[in-house]
Order: C-alpha cells, then sequence, then structure tokens
C-alpha cells in the first residue's frame, strides 16, 4: 500500500513539473498602444484689447510637422536583419598509466588466486597493473536567420521628452480570413528626422519596438503546445 502511494504522488509530481514547464514560456502582456489625446487647454481667457492672444500658442512661421501630443506620424517599415553563427568543438584526451611489478628485499611478488588455481602450479599472477583510456568529445552548431519587413503604419505622439524628442506608439489591426493579423510600434523620435510630409523610417526611432503578431484559428495552428514548450524548455534534463 505505501508503494502504491509512493507511486501516485511521484506521478503528481512529474504532472505538476510538466504543467508548471508548459507555463514557463508564456509570453508577457502586450503594452497599451492606444492613441494618445491631446492635452485639454486649461489656459484661462483674458482680455487683451487685440487680435493676437498673448495666451494662445500661434506661430506665424511654424510649418505643419507633427510636434504635439496626438499628432500623427507615418512609420515607413523598413527593417530587414541577418544573423548567421557556426560552432565547432572537438575535445580528445589519451591517458594511459602502467604500474610495474615492484621488488621486496631482491625478489619480485608472484602468487596464485586463491581458489581457480592449484597451489602447486607455477605462479603466474604479480601487481603489475596497466590502465588506459581515450575519450573523444564532437559537437557542431549552426544557425541562421533573416526577417524582413516593409510597410507603413500612422502611429500618434503620446509624449514630448524635456529635450524635444517625441515618444510615439501606435498599431495597426487587419482582420484577414479567419484570422487578425496586426502590426505595434512604439520608440522615440527625434523632430528633425521628420520629413515634410509627417514620414519618418523606422529604422530612424530609437528604442523601438516593433511588433507583428496575429490572433485566430491560422495563428494558433502554427503554435507550440504546451506540452511540446516543456520539452524545448531548460526543465526537461534531457
Amino acid at each position: 500500500m505505501k508503494q502504491i502511494k509512493s507511486y501516485g504522488r511521484l506521478v503528481a509530481a512529474f504532472a505538476a513539473v510538466i504543467l508548471f514547464g508548459g507555463c514557463a514560456s508564456v509570453p508577457r502582456q502586450p503594452d497599451s498602444y492606444r492613441p494618445a489625446l491631446p492635452r485639454p487647454d486649461s489656459t484661462a481667457d483674458t482680455a487683451s484689447g487685440s487680435i493676437y492672444h498673448a495666451a494662445r500658442d500661434v506661430r506665424l512661421f511654424e510649418d505643419i510637422k507633427a510636434r504635439r501630443i496626438g499628432d500623427v506620424i507615418t512609420v515607413v517599415l523598413r527593417e530587414s536583419t541577418s544573423a548567421s553563427k557556426s560552432a565547432t568543438t572537438t575535445a580528445d584526451k589519451d591517458q594511459e598509466t602502467k604500474v610495474a611489478n615492484p621488488t621486496f628485499f631482491g625478489a619480485s611478488p608472484q602468487f596464485n588466486l586463491p581458489g581457480l588455481i592449484p597451489l602447486d602450479s607455477n605462479k603466474n599472477n604479480n601487481l603489475e597493473q596497466n590502465l588506459s583510456a581515450t575519450r573523444a568529445f564532437k559537437g557542431e552548431a549552426d544557425a541562421s536567420q533573416s526577417n524582413s519587413l516593409s510597410g507603413s503604419i500612422t502611429v500618434t505622439i503620446a509624449d514630448v521628452l524635456p529635450n524635444g524628442n517625441l515618444v510615439v506608439r501606435g498599431e495597426k489591426w487587419l482582420t484577414l480570413n479567419q484570422g487578425e493579423e496586426y502590426i505595434q510600434i512604439s520608440g522615440i523620435v527625434r523632430p528633425l528626422d521628420i520629413n515634410p510630409d509627417n514620414s519618418i523610417l523606422s529604422t530612424q526611432i530609437g528604442d523601438a519596438r516593433i511588433t507583428y503578431s496575429g490572433k485566430g484559428f491560422l495563428h494558433d495552428s502554427n503554435s507550440m503546445g504546451w506540452l511540446a514548450r516543456f520539452f524545448n524548455s531548460p526543465i526537461w534534463p534531457f
């Protein structure tokens, strides 16, 4: 009865390890990409007695580039990455140890094995030892990856930093057939890099975070199951 209980506990522990191992690689919750709205104007109206209002930010020689919270900027995606890695490791080790038959008082000891050889036979055993070992290891690894992303997405200015740089974020959702695909982007933009048509290259966005993924039946069919994630996680010892 005790063996059955121990076996049940072992099975329960193994099932728990599989469950937690499968959940170990669950992706984190995505950031919020909701568009930022302009800040409400809290400036009190003052009587100026003229057409020009001193409390308003009106600039006669200002272009139409986006620079305030809530303004939109078009990001032109031109992302292309390529990486490759190759490694080869080889290790060999040979070891040999030999101990000669010692000599005691001018004679080398020789003896018979008890129970295997008659005592009156020739003594052909001594203390000589010989040990040799050979080890060899060889490992190879080769990996390559290439990604490309093109298109455009319009984002909004979420904040203006003290140095004048703009924090932008935005997303685009597309519903195609039985699933949805989305592009999310966030980062920091320098106003000088914005083109006159309020566009900027994705390669000019600092601290950029670009996500291209999807949801739905087609996306789930290409995702690895929780049990397969467990066998590919560091928890699996083999």
